[in-house]
């Protein structure tokens, strides 16, 4: 772009409009809040079609449904099946992490997926129960009941749990709050998973082991001394065929590593070691000879729950405490899996329905005895690869739950504890990403720092500490970001009009009486002061050099392209200045001060090639005038150029120019 006239660059900059405040408040909500609103551009449709359109966006069913096709259903269900194969084991399995009873895990696979496939938005995701969820659901609740000593009120408090963790999913959904969810950052994800997964496979000795006495803490300290002080109750039938089943998974899964097409090998491994070990020990009768079973689980599908939820005190704090906690972290993992399956097949997935539809599915399974349930990466992997294409393969899943719950309960009460236990271990060892932490230590030792924070906290503490340890660290991340935003200085790329970092492009020049510096952050109260500061020692500097050079410095050119707000703070950390290209909000803002008048509107430019022009014209006419000195002259070429800028541009500024605040 070549150089303008102050008047023609003015020209494309928007100095006099002012939007009222209650039109930028309800500009900032609409786009904190609502930024991919459907019904903008529907307001010239029939109004049949608007109301089918509204009906659609929150009940993404009506929207797949009509389009349904048999070929489609064909995937749908081999992936339903296949999942159904994967839910039974885990079902089981994480209902005895969460301290309730086996038919409970089973329970939550069947009423909750059929809820998310009316509300869903994801054609990928597999809804289930979840380790991490189910550890931290018991961690929370065993203080204030013992499922031991109160076994039936502890399973009323995680039914209230389940509820509030629903209640909270549905509000943040309807407010779109998912702004929220963002504080749970990769490396916090990453770090909490892993420790969590690494206590919950040392938690898995008293199944692999047989043992009768455990600890019922998580820290990594006690879990080892409870394994090593009850070192007589070990038993050698439980550890001989915990290792042939770890055997049996972990070849599985290494099969499907290196033959991706036979992943339902691996999807179908856990039920598969289920089924071997309920007849061998139903023909050893295990519960007599060291391996202890599941036992008796109830015939019969989800009996109504509504009734025994604790919504009074003292119990409804620790269920509102441990449903909002345990929610979270279930809601960042849905959400998250959801969007990663999804990237994968070029589609979206909008995460506000998403919250809406874990919110309905878990208040619904809370009135139908169900505990927390979300999008499991594990289960939802083996839906993507089997093939699914719409969220009937839940419906199909769920389907297949129902026969279980109807017919078949009765054969899993030989199931082993051990064969429970190696599933969970397997399961778990795909949570620990050793590869992710090593990539945050070579790219961002911060986010590294970070992870490890909720890794150690959560390993050698417990769950929630690991949790608030890293939110805290990126929060404070995230502060200094504002606090402290970067500022640097820019030089003109040889040969082009182009102005960049001078640190990045170091052979690039500066322009003598001129310093460019680019503010790439929003000016707020936090970091006016630490601006100023900043750019003081560039202009110390830059002045040091000047005088060196036998120049002075006139003028400092800001380039505002990447400050997006500004509030009264900031302002008045602005110097006098040049600007170049600042936003629309900033310039109401700059207006309604009255920065712009007292700055003067030939001062605001539209690019910075426009804003240095300007500023060695002016330099030039005082240069001519004799008021000021070590201006070195200009090429013939700019010469020209600025003979297009008005003589009375320079002259309304000359008394200023020695008094610059710079």
């Amino acid at each position: 772009m070549g150089t303008m006239a102050c008047e023609q660059s003015r020209a494309n900059v928007n100095l006099s409009s002012r939007t009222t405040f209650w039109k930028s408040l309800k500009y900032q909500l609409k786009e904190a809040f609502f930024p991919d609103d459907p019904f903008r551009h529907m307001s010239d449709h029939p109004p049949l079609r608007r109301t089918w359109s509204f009906l659609s966006y929150f009940l993404p069913i009506l929207a797949w449904a009509p389009k349904y096709k048999p070929t489609l259903f064909a995937s749908d269900l081999l992936a339903g099946i296949t999942i159904a194969s994967l839910a039974i084991p885990q079902g089981i399995s994480y209902a005895k992490l969460a301290n309730v009873p086996p038919i409970i895990g089973l329970y939550s696979s069947f009423v909750p997926p059929l809820v998310y496939a009316v509300f869903g938005s994801s054609n990928n995701l597999a809804v289930g129960t979840v380790a991490a969820a189910s550890l931290l659901l018991a961690s929370s609740i065993r203080g204030k009941v013992s499922p031991e000593e109160q076994p039936e009120l502890y399973l009323h408090v995680v039914f209230t749990a389940a509820f509030f963790t629903g209640l909270l999913q549905l509000i943040f959904g309807i407010f779109r709050l998912g702004i929220l969810v963002d504080f749970l950052s990769r490396s916090t994800i990453t770090g909490f998973m892993g420790g969590t997964a690494t206590i919950i496979i040392l938690q898995q000795f008293k199944g692999l082991l047989g043992l009768q006495h455990f600890t019922n803490k998580t820290d990594i300290v006690t879990v080892v001394h409870a394994v090593l002080a009850n070192r007589r109750e070990w038993k050698w039938q439980s550890a001989v065929l915990s290792l042939g089943f770890l055997v049996i998974l972990l070849l599985a899964r290494r099969l499907k590593e290196k033959v991706p097409r036979l992943f339902w090998v691996n999807a179908i491994s856990p039920l598969l070691v289920v089924v071997m070990g309920g007849i061998i020990a139903f023909a050893v009768d295990g519960k007599d000879h060291g391996i202890p079973i599941v036992g008796d689980l109830k015939k019969g599908l989800n009996p109504i729950s509504i009734s025994q939820l604790q919504l009074k005190s003292p119990y409804i704090s620790v269920a509102l405490k441990a449903g909002l906690i345990s929610g979270f972290i279930a809601l960042a993992e849905g959400i998250a899996v959801g969007r990663s399956l999804a990237l994968l097949k070029n589609e979206q997935t909008d995460g506000n329905k998403e919250m809406i539809a874990f919110g309905i599915m878990n208040i619904a399974g809370s009135f139908t005895s169900c505990y927390l349930t979300t999008g499991p990466f594990s289960k939802s992997a083996v839906n993507y690869h089997a093939g699914c294409k719409t969220p009937m393969s839940n419906v199909v899943m769920a389907v297949c739950i129902m026969l279980v719950l109807l017919w078949l309960t009765p054969l899993f009460k030989y199931t082993p504890l051990v064969a429970l236990a190696a599933i969970i271990v397997v399961a778990m060892l795909g949570l620990i990403e050793l590869h992710e932490m090593k990539h945050l230590f070579k790219v961002d030792k911060f986010d590294f720092c970070v992870c490890m924070a909720a890794f150690l906290g959560v390993v050698f503490v417990d769950m929630e500490v690991g949790l608030l340890l890293s939110v805290g660290l990126s929060i404070i991340r995230a502060l200094l970001h504002v606090a402290r935003p970067t500022t640097c200085k820019l030089g003109k790329v040889t040969g082009t009009e182009l102005y960049r970092d001078l640190e990045h492009y170091p052979d690039s020049t500066t322009i003598p009486g001129v310093l460019i510096l680019q503010l790439g952050s929003p000016i707020y109260f936090a970091n006016a002061n630490y601006l100023r500061e900043r750019i003081t020692r560039w202009v110390e500097a830059e002045g040091n050099i000047s005088k060196e050079k036998g120049q002075d410095l006139q003028y400092i050119v800001f380039d505002l392209g990447g400050v997006a707000a500004i509030d009264n703070t900031g302002i008045g950390m602005l110097f006098e200045v040049a600007l170049t290209n600042p936003r629309l909000r900033v310039v109401e803002k700059l207006v309604a001060a009255n920065f712009i008048d007292v700055l003067g509107k030939e001062w605001v430019f539209l690019s910075i090639n426009d804003a240095v022009s300007g500023c060695r014209f002016a330099l030039h006419q005082a240069s001519n005038d004799d008021e000021l000195q070590g201006i070195s002259p200009l090429p013939l070429n700019e010469k020209k150029e600025l003979q297009k800028f008005p003589k009375d541009k320079a002259t309304s500024r000359k008394k200023k120019l020695k008094h610059l605040k710079c």
